[in-house]
């Protein structure tokens, strides 16, 4: 609660969001462990989503956008890379920057993650009507472009 006795939006979407990022996380797990056969890590499957939702990021756009120091996530990079799901190649435009693009591994695990993920997104969303189920996507979506501002103009208050 705030001073005034409003209800504090702030902290109850936070727990909320916390919440969900456990539980998300623990259906992204199970899909890169046991729908596809592959042992992808959740970490390693959200690299591979950044890599394909991005079409031929650079290495460090994609650590940027996953928050990760380059030196790990170049560790990362190798691995997949070795293990055929991605490809690097340099820019023509500047040789010191890769840019990273899936191969066809990459894209066919991914397509077995996303439906893995859709799959169990959609039980609990039967419990919703179809109405409800467009609020929680339309939420979402507004949710992910007010923090992405503020990630990218942290001191802009939001309109």
């Amino acid at each position: 609660m705030n001073q005034d006795g409003t209800p504090d939006v702030g902290h109850a979407l936070v727990d909320q969001m916390r919440l969900f990022s456990r539980r998300i996380t623990v259906l992204a797990a199970a899909g890169c462990t046991t729908c596809c056969g592959e042992q992808i890590s959740p970490l390693q499957g959200q690299i591979l989503f950044e890599i394909q939702r991005q079409a031929t990021p650079s290495m460090h756009q994609v650590a940027a956008e996953l928050g990760m120091d380059i030196t790990t996530f170049s560790r990362q990079i190798k691995n997949l890379e070795a293990r055929g799901l991605l490809t690097r190649q340099r820019s023509p435009a500047d040789r010191r920057v890769s840019r990273l693009s899936l191969t066809r591994s990459g894209n066919e695990l991914m397509e077995r993650i996303s439906r893995h993920m859709a799959n169990g997104i959609a039980r609990p969303l039967a419990a919703l009507t179809p109405f409800e189920q467009d609020t929680v996507v339309r939420s979402l979506a507004l949710l992910n472009q007010a923090l992405n501002v503020a990630r990218n103009h942290p001191h802009r208050p939001l309109e």
